[in-house]
This record gives structure tokens, C-alpha cells and sequence, in this order.
């Protein structure tokens, strides 16, 4: 990022001495910003050329006059040039610090990202997620790449990050990142935290992102049908890592939880409510909400068959999520299940298939979801046309 700079002396006027001298002040100005500073040395007025900036009069006076300021230049031309290659962030205000060995430090994005990454990661399983810790650090190497090939540097001063450096970021993740919409949306949204938190800590005044705005793409992720689910679920596996996985992911699409719900289920969540029935009582980890869902018969025997199984006290030997999901793949084909299988998918499956084509409200979906409201149900409850259908035969049967 180049910018103007300049080094000027001149006469202090208006602070002139008993003995009639005046103080000679260098001026350095970067980008048309100021800054000054008390040469020490002090001349009369006669003695100095304004057009030449530089002292004028006896010749052993003016040479040794005129050595000072060419050395107080030089050092501040060599200062100016270290501090581009060094950091590439430059004031004169810094220039002028340096030079009078005033220490002036600078936070910068990558510092400031790998400090909030290390107090994230230290608030995994108590607010905060895996996950969650991973997408940032995920963010941060992003960037630490991007600046490498952007501007040959390690890292950059937070008060250097313009609008420009922010549209080139998003640039980057969609072409050399290969990033799709939604995934580059969602890096962006952890960087802005991190300018945002530089904000509310006084580290820099103005918001580059203040007129920038991430747009996420509405995407259907999709949902099985009664039909998939009796398919995956009658399905028989002669490998048990798949039958496993199959059981784990059915356990989810009738009771609505997310992996890492699953993966934290233990005896203490599954309790006698006022119904006299079962039920799991927990609370989900992404948001800390309240989650309660009537056990059904699916599940419950997904339950007794894996009981004692796990050897860390959880009621489900589940597997990482990225096995998972490379396991659900192979399950997909073998079922001729013609939608990509995710984990994710089966909590949107108990959203539409499960309740709501079944006539569950969409506020009690809600909240076996754990969801706050209503509007992110919406995202994973669908109205199907077998629902249209039950409910317009309903009512052409009531008219």
C-alpha cells in the first residue's frame, strides 16, 4: 500500500529565544498527515533559507548546521522505508516516534484473531463449541494466506484494514479459496466479529465493514420423505460400522437432534415426564436452550439396542461427525436414497416429515428444535403437498 511522504525543516517563528534564535523543526508529513518535532538546533532567522530549507550564513556554522539536519533526514527516510517493510502500516505520528525512540505498538488483525481464537477455544464445552472454535480458526488461516499472497506479509495493522481489504478478502475465498456463496458469507461474518471486537476495544476508529453487507443465499437443504426413511431404515448392512451409523442417523430424524446433542446424550437425559412417558430432556449445545422431546418407539429401541455399548457413559456409541457423514454417503447409495445423506438432514427430516406432515404444530416443533423462534423453524419445516392434501380434505370434508 504506497503512500506520499515527505521530510521539511523549518523556522519556529513564534517561539523565538532572549538571544534572537529560533528553533529549527523537521517536519514529516505521510498521506498528507503531519507531524513535528524540536530539532535542538536553533539558528537566527537571517542564518536560514526558507527556499533551500536549510541554514545559510558563516560557512563553518552553516556546514555543521546543515550535517545535523542531513543526518536527522536520513535516519528519518531509513525509519520511514523499515517501518513499509516491517509492518507496511505508516504514520508520520510513528515516523516521528521511532525517530525519538518513543514506542508505539500497533495491534494487528492476525495477533488480535489468534488472542480471541485462544479465549474461544478456552470456552469450548462450557459456552461455546468445537465447531465453533474451528470455524474461526479456519477464518484466521484464510486470512493469514491471503495476506502472504496479497501483500507478502505475515501480518497487518487492524488501523491498515481499508474497505478495499475487505472486498479483496472475499475476492479471494470465492476464487483461489473456492469457496461457494454461503461458505464465503460465513467467513466473512467471522472476520467482521474480530474488526468488531477491535472496535469496541478502541483499537481502531472507524469500521472498514461499515458498508459492506454479507448476503447469504437462501439454500433448501433438503429433507427425506416417509419413503427414504422406510427405505434407510428397513435397509440390512453386512458391515456394522454402516448399521451403526444407520441407527444413530434414524435415532436423529425422529427425535430432531443435532450431532453434537446426540453425541452428548447420557442416562440423566432420558426421564419420566407428567405424561408417565419417556422423554429426553436436555438442553442443545449450539445455543444453550432447552430442548424436550417425547421419546417414540423408533428411537427408544435404537436405545436398548446400543445400551452399555459406549464406553464413556453415553447412551449412543456415536462416531465423528466427519465419519459420519462419509458413512451416511455410502448408506445414501446402498438405499438408492436419491439425496446426498448429511447428519444434518435428519433433523430437518423430523422437522417436515416426522411432525409436521404428521399434523405436529409448527410452534410445538419449535420447540423440540430448541430453536427461539419461529422463523428458523421455518427454515427446516417444510409444508409438503401430502400435508396440503390432508389438510384441504379436511376441510372440503367439514364444507
Amino acid at each position: 500500500m504506497k503512500s506520499t511522504f515527505n521530510v521539511l525543516f523549518y523556522l519556529k517563528r513564534n517561539a523565538i529565544r532572549k538571544d534572537g534564535k529560533m528553533p529549527i523543526v523537521a517536519r514529516i508529513t505521510v498521506d498528507g498527515i503531519i507531524a513535528q518535532f524540536n530539532t535542538k538546533l536553533e539558528i537566527q532567522s537571517i542564518n536560514w533559507s526558507v527556499k533551500m530549507s536549510k541554514v545559510i550564513g558563516h560557512p563553518s556554522d552553516s556546514k555543521q548546521h546543515n550535517a545535523q539536519l542531513e543526518q536527522i533526514k536520513a535516519s528519518i527516510h531509513g525509519i520511514y522505508h523499515e517501518l513499509q517493510r516491517k509492518d507496511n502500516y505508516v504514520t508520520a505520528e510513528k515516523v516521528k516516534n521511532e525517530f525519538l525512540g518513543i514506542s508505539e505498538h500497533h495491534e494487528t488483525l492476525l495477533d488480535l484473531f489468534k488472542k480471541h481464537n485462544e479465549d474461544v477455544l478456552k470456552l469450548v464445552g462450557i459456552s461455546k463449541s468445537t465447531t465453533t472454535y474451528q470455524k474461526y480458526e479456519r477464518t484466521r488461516r484464510h486470512l493469514e494466506k491471503f495476506l502472504l499472497l496479497k501483500y507478502q506479509l505475515k501480518d497487518i495493522s487492524l488501523k491498515e484494514i481499508k474497505p478495499i481489504f475487505i472486498w479483496d478478502f472475499e475476492i479471494y475465498l470465492m476464487t483461489t479459496g473456492k469457496c461457494q456463496t454461503n461458505t464465503t458469507a460465513k467467513f466473512m461474518q467471522y472476520f467482521k466479529r474480530i474488526i468488531l471486537l477491535a472496535r469496541n476495544n478502541g483499537l481502531i476508529a472507524i469500521d472498514p465493514f461499515a458498508n459492506y453487507k454479507i448476503h447469504l443465499t437462501k439454500v433448501d437443504r433438503g429433507y427425506l420423505t416417509q419413503e427414504n426413511v422406510e427405505k434407510i431404515l428397513k435397509k440390512e448392512f453386512a458391515i456394522k460400522r454402516l448399521e451403526l451409523v444407520r441407527d444413530i442417523f434414524i435415532f436423529s430424524c425422529f427425535t430432531g437432534l443435532a450431532y453434537v446433542d446426540v453425541r452428548n446424550l447420557d442416562e440423566k437425559n432420558i426421564r419420566n415426564s407428567f405424561d408417565g412417558n419417556l422423554w429426553i430432556m436436555t438442553k442443545r449445545q449450539k445455543t444453550n436452550v432447552n430442548s424436550n422431546i417425547l421419546l417414540l418407539d423408533v428411537p427408544k429401541l435404537i436405545l436398548e439396542k446400543y445400551k452399555g455399548v459406549s464406553s464413556n457413559g453415553k447412551l449412543l456409541p456415536i462416531l465423528s461427525n466427519q465419519k459420519m457423514n462419509a458413512y451416511l454417503k455410502e448408506i445414501g447409495v446402498l438405499c438408492e436414497v436419491d439425496k446426498e445423506l448429511t447428519f444434518h438432514l435428519a433433523r430437518h427430516t423430523f422437522a417436515t416429515t416426522i411432525t409436521l406432515a404428521k399434523g405436529v404444530p409448527i410452534e410445538t416443533v419449535s420447540k423440540m428444535l430448541g430453536h427461539t423462534n419461529i422463523r428458523t423453524t421455518q427454515i427446516y419445516a417444510r409444508i409438503t403437498d401430502s400435508k396440503i392434501s390432508n389438510d384441504m380434505q379436511a376441510l372440503a370434508g367439514k364444507l
